[in-house]
């Protein structure tokens, strides 16, 4: 099926309060550059990736310094997101209908995960190229859980067996994402992925394992862990 079109979408719009940085997380300087040019680059220099659209705030002021910055002869466009990570998501799928199919694939990468391996990607596009309903990266869960009380305290230890970690990309057809999302949202869903916007419709999307490293900024601590991984990858 090598006429399949794939199209990326990059959620950035979030102002990531955890961080306690008054400039968004996905803007924090990191071994030289932005967070979100790591993502954009594995995106963007992908042969099997057709475009990208940003969605940024309203009030952004940090996006015109990272564009100015990318090489690309691919399709990339901007457009305002909304107040959640959903609403963003479903602004950039609207706008991908300027160039896709409904059938083409529409690939949802988190700004903030800037150490998504180029490997990984191709993994994600391989095995979901023939999938009746698309899937996304994820990790199995290795530590053991603790569900808690209202108290505080330790309620019960949750079996890990069958849990994971979502990462992104999520992948799915671009009509049936986008329409999940507005059913999700018609119903008061706010959902915080594509995947839940997918299983609120119905749907069960499969499960690709991908790298434990290709973590989501959310605490300072994070930065240093992602530039140990970029530069042990640069060096390799």
């Amino acid at each position: 099926m090598n006429n399949q079109r794939h199209w990326a979408i990059v959620p950035a719009a979030g102002v990531g309060k955890r961080m306690g940085s008054a400039r968004p997380k996905q803007y924090l300087p990191l071994a030289g550059r932005a967070v979100i040019a790591y993502a954009l680059d594995t995106l963007l220099h992908h042969p099997r990736i057709d475009g990208v659209v940003v969605a940024v705030g309203a009030e952004d002021e940090w996006w015109p310094e990272v564009a100015a910055e990318l090489t690309t002869d691919k399709p990339l466009r901007v457009v305002i997101g909304g107040a959640e990570r959903c609403h963003s998501v479903r602004n950039g799928l609207e706008a991908l209908q300027e160039w896709a199919a409904p059938d083409d694939w529409a690939l949802v990468h988190d700004a903030a995960r800037p150490c998504l391996s180029a490997a990984d990607l191709e993994r994600l596009l391989d095995e979901l190229a023939a999938d009746p309903v698309g899937g996304l990266l994820a990790v199995p869960v290795r530590d053991t859980l603790k569900r808690a009380d209202s108290a505080g305290r330790v309620a019960a230890t949750v079996d890990r067996s069958q849990l994971w970690h979502a990462l992104t990309p999520q992948m799915f057809r671009l009509e049936r994402l986008r329409d999940a999302i507005n059913a999700a949202l018609a119903r008061g869903l706010l959902v915080t992925d594509e995947a839940a916007a997918m299983e609120a419709a119905g749907f069960a999307p499969r499960l690709i394992e991908g790298r434990a490293d290709n973590l989501k900024i959310t605490r300072p601590e994070d930065l240093a862990l992602a530039e140990f991984y970029l530069k042990r990858r640069m060096a390799d």
